[in-house]
């Protein structure tokens, strides 16, 4: 268990530089107006797995043990590796490395900390509720077990489309788009406390709770780019894992939220509304 646990914490490493510095060499491969598509495109990868690979890794591990599982991991990380250093294009323009003094002038920006606090209460308001998806659907919607895995699976879907349609629509003005979208947002969570306990209401509410989950994602992550460009052009890259930092923050606090609200007199089918909240 401890070797799983150190494990765990040194994928979790490679996950956040990932996503950090992946978001601005997406956004400067492409011409400006196309950044948050870009960006999208980078984390469809992430959403599509959401769908894929939890099934997968579930299937190999039942036919042929649970280390496979880590052995195909293993094995599609060195393909990832092959992938990057083979087709990235070789003449990116990088900023120098941040010295430690301008990492920390990061965090002494009031603009890009609201974006940071955007992030992680905006996306991390879904996960009140995703967090008890599967209880909801099941206790609440009146779902069995087997049917409730499909529905999830078209909730990874909505996620994946919402990802890339979100990143059209940040082209022109992530700022307007995220105004609109996260009010969407707050909109459908409130829709699901009513829609929670019937049955074709509640799967295309979920449609859109997926869709818009991921669709703020990239223009969250173009903006704290282009804010980190205007005010702390030293530390682009910091900015933009910090950020990332902040959509795991926000899925810790909203899973922890969520907790509280299923354990409070408020019980299970509150969570939607003080996630839209």
């Amino acid at each position: 268990y401890e070797m799983l646990l150190v494990a765990r914490v040194l994928s979790a490493f490679a996950h956040g530089v990932f996503f950090s510095v992946g978001a601005t060499i997406a956004a400067g491969l492409v011409p400006e107006n196309r950044r948050a598509s870009a960006i999208a495109m980078m984390f469809a990868g992430l959403t599509v797995v959401i769908v894929t690979g939890v099934p997968l890794g579930t299937l190999i591990g039942q036919n042929f043990g649970w280390r496979a599982t880590f052995w195909a991991v293993a094995g599609l990380g060195v393909v990832a590796l092959a992938g990057v250093a083979l087709l990235l294009p070789r003449g990116i323009t990088m900023a120098p490395p941040a010295r430690l003094v301008d990492q920390l002038r990061v965090l002494g920006s009031g603009r890009l900390l609201l974006v940071f606090a955007m992030t992680a209460l905006g996306y991390g308001g879904t996960f009140v509720t995703f967090t008890f998806l599967t209880p909801i659907l099941e206790d609440i919607t009146g779902f069995q077990p087997s049917s409730v895995s499909l529905i999830l699976v078209l909730y990874g879907a909505a996620i994946a489309v919402g990802n890339l349609v979100g990143g059209r629509i940040a082209d022109r003005d992530p700022v307007r788009a995220l105004v609109a979208l996260f009010g969407l947002q707050a909109l459908v969570l409130v829709a699901l406390t009513f829609t929670a306990g019937n049955r074709l209401a509640v799967l295309i509410t979920l449609t859109a709770v997926g869709f818009l989950q991921f669709a703020t994602v990239p223009g969250l992550q173009l903006y704290v780019v282009q804010l980190a460009r205007r005010y702390r052009p030293d530390a682009v890259d910091v900015a933009s894992a910090l950020n990332i930092a902040a959509f795991n923050l926000g899925i810790a606090v909203g899973a922890w939220i969520g907790g509280l609200v299923v354990t409070s007199a408020l019980g299970l089918g509150a969570t939607p509304w003080v996630g839209a909240i």
